[in-house]
């Protein structure tokens, strides 16, 4: 039999029969590896530990140390709740079943919803398949015989899947637990070896789904899970999950009086009065930040003909997301961004290269059609305004743009005391324009990363077909990332839009297009500063900041007066005129999370003072009316930091 050399990660190499699968690599290296071997990497790519190896390759070993780890483990406990589905509910034909950020997911067609007394008895099947220590198998069959045999099983969705992921190919490849009578699917894998190694997993809930998202489908049960590689990680994340039902900000929204929705306006937010001041102060905010740092704000039309959005592609690849009107026989769109508006006013005008950098600015509402099933809260919705900009600039004074771009961002996000992380995503394997373009662009945007004092990742081949682009995730509170700004480079639309500009040498140029957002949409950054603060703003953010509370009704002339006084300098404040105990009032202003509260009783009204109370601090002691005027405002121009976070 001849022999193949593999290469260790540490450079050494050893040598093994052809043919021979990868876990007979790990156990020449030692059986305490081979016990612990999950899959392997071999040339880059994550194979199980059957996997053959026919020919001299380099060979990782993955354990649950690995990176890859974590992965592998959801998408085989995707699978062992699918096989405990099947097996406790014959009739139900199986979907897709992926591992996700937070867990995995698996879509049933069931004959009924799942209820909570379901998710118990799945639970425990699947550890009772867990505890059997069932083998994970890959099977290679031929293509028409898996069709037939899902067809026969009552499972159109899988030769559905394999009619369209595997065309062209001779055999597709299943993976059994156990036995194809036990469960059995269509997927590429890997997993892990058995079933035994999936301890640490939860069932969390249940949602209405519909196959491949779209509302016109079969509608499918979704089962959503976590899973984790140990049991004191699976606590602490169960535990995050309880914080953040806590902090939801759907909840939160409610209670707080900031917003609702109704089901005559799907996907749409009810801003009430005190969720439209928070929204108000955070345009407001991105007016102040990106005016100085010259950006020009326009307001471009919400209805356009369809023929822009064949110019800019968006109808071929993204019509079934907008929203199309009717109009004197012609076919119009609500806009779903603000990109095309932005070309044609850049268009409009003749510019020279003395004018770039051209910095457009706009906060208008945008419409994008989701499917009902995939709406939640203000984190998806069909209506949303952005902070949205796009930069105009010369090749040549690209990295010194992305520079500020992420200095602004930098600024911005500490303001709101989120940390962050970037991420580069270069070239993909299908792009437009030249490799020598690309290399120049993702060049600036590195040294751009690297004057601005930023770390961060690379993520390969994962830009857009367009252009490089750089990302950014913030993490909450308890510890969740959220993506939010992004900063991409353009290089297809300019030429889409033939938008030019006049050199230095009197002939036409073309410009490179920076798309950016900051926040990304309001509505989203909303959501996640409320899930961030628990619904306690700082003080500069709080609808309310603070509230006057007299403790009798002849304090509340007095309370009156109060009001007027800090209202007349800048800052939203309201009275508590309620016949209530001073104590209960008190309570009621911290359920609402109101930063200050002022309580004025007798000495007040004869000194000119105020008794102030910090939401979270307690009782400040009194001061003059102009004192605490004077704390407000220092503490809302320093955002808080001066004095320490506002957020608890």
């Amino acid at each position: 039999m001849s022999q193949i050399t593999v290469t260790l990660p540490d450079g050494s190499s050893r040598s093994v029969p052809a043919g021979s699968p990868v876990r007979r690599v790990a156990e020449d290296i030692s059986p305490r590896l081979a016990e612990s071997a999950l899959a392997a990497v071999v040339d880059d790519k994550l194979v199980d530990l059957s996997f053959p190896l026919d020919k001299d390759a380099r060979v990782r070993i993955v354990t649950d140390k690995s990176p890859e780890a974590l992965h592998l483990y959801r998408h085989s406990t995707a699978h062992l709740l699918a096989a405990a589905v099947t097996n406790l509910f014959p009739g139900a034909q199986c979907g897709i079943g992926p591992a996700t950020e937070e867990g995995f997911y698996y879509d049933f067609i069931v004959d009924r919803p799942f209820v909570p007394e379901d998710l118990e008895a799945i639970e425990q099947k699947m550890k009772q398949l867990a505890q059997a220590d069932l083998p994970y198998e890959r099977q290679m069959w031929p293509r028409e015989e898996a069709k037939a045999f899902f067809a026969r099983r009552g499972e159109p969705l899988k030769v559905q899947l394999i009619d369209e992921k595997t065309e062209g190919q001779s055999t597709v490849s299943c993976y059994t637990i156990k036995d194809k009578e036990t469960f059995i699917d269509f997927c590429v894998g890997p997993h892990v070896p058995s079933s035994g190694k999936l301890k640490a997993f939860k069932l969390l809930t249940t949602s209405n789904a519909y196959w491949k998202g779209d509302a016109r489908n079969a509608p499918m049960q979704r089962v959503y899970g976590t899973a984790f590689l140990s049991d004191k990680e699976l606590k602490a994340h169960l535990s995050q999950i309880e914080e953040a039902r806590k902090r939801d900000h759907r909840k939160l929204g409610r209670e707080l009086g900031l917003f609702i929705f109704n089901q005559m306006a799907p996907g749409a937010a009810f801003w009430l009065g005190k969720g439209t001041t928070l929204y108000h102060t955070l345009a407001n905010y991105m007016r102040d930040v990106l005016f100085p740092a010259g950006y020009i704000e326009v307001k471009t039309p919400l209805v356009y003909n369809k023929a822009l959005w064949e110019r800019s592609g968006h109808w071929k690849h993204y019509r079934a997301n907008m929203f199309l009107i009717e109009s004197e026989n012609e076919v119009m769109s609500m806009k779903p961004m603000n990109c095309p508006g932005h070309f044609l006013t850049f268009a409009s005008q003749v510019h020279s290269y003395r004018d770039l950098p051209v910095r457009y600015h706009e906060q208008t509402p945008l419409h994008r059609n989701e499917p009902s099933g995939v709406l939640s809260g203000l984190t998806r919705v069909r209506q949303s305004s952005q902070d949205d900009a796009h930069c105009f600039v010369m090749q040549d004074q690209i990295g010194e743009e992305v520079e500020r771009l992420i200095r602004l961002v930098q600024r911005v996000y500490g303001d709101f005391d989120l940390p962050y992380t970037a991420k580069l995503s270069t070239r993909p394997d299908e792009f437009l324009g030249e490799v020598a373009t690309w290399d120049h662009a993702e060049a600036q945007l590195k040294h751009a990363l690297d004057r601005a004092g930023m770390e961060y990742t690379i993520n390969e081949r994962d830009g857009a077909f367009y252009g490089p682009k750089i990302d950014f995730d913030v993490t909450d509170a308890i510890g969740r990332k959220w993506q939010c700004a992004t900063i991409q480079l353009d290089y297809a639309q300019p030429e889409n839009f033939d938008l030019k500009y006049i050199g230095a040498d009197n002939a036409e140029h073309r410009p490179v297009v920076i798309h950016r957002a900051i926040l990304g949409s309001f509505e989203r950054f909303i959501a996640i500063l409320i899930e961030h603060y628990a619904g306690a703003f700082p003080l500069w953010l709080a609808p309310v900041q603070a509230i006057v509370l007299p403790i009798s009704d002849r304090h509340l002339g007095y309370g009156v007066s109060v009001r007027d006084r800090l209202q007349a300098a800048g800052l939203r404040v309201t009275l508590d005129e309620r016949q209530e105990k001073i104590n209960y009032k008190i309570r009621d202003a911290q359920v609402q999370k109101i930063p200050y509260m002022l309580v004025v009783g007798d000495r007040e009204a004869s000194e000119g003072t105020v008794a102030v109370r910090r939401r979270t601090g307690g009782d400040q002691g009194g001061t003059k009316v102009d004192g605490f005027i004077a704390l407000a405002h220092e503490e809302i121009e320093s955002k808080g930091k001066s004095r320490g976070s506002q957020a608890a």
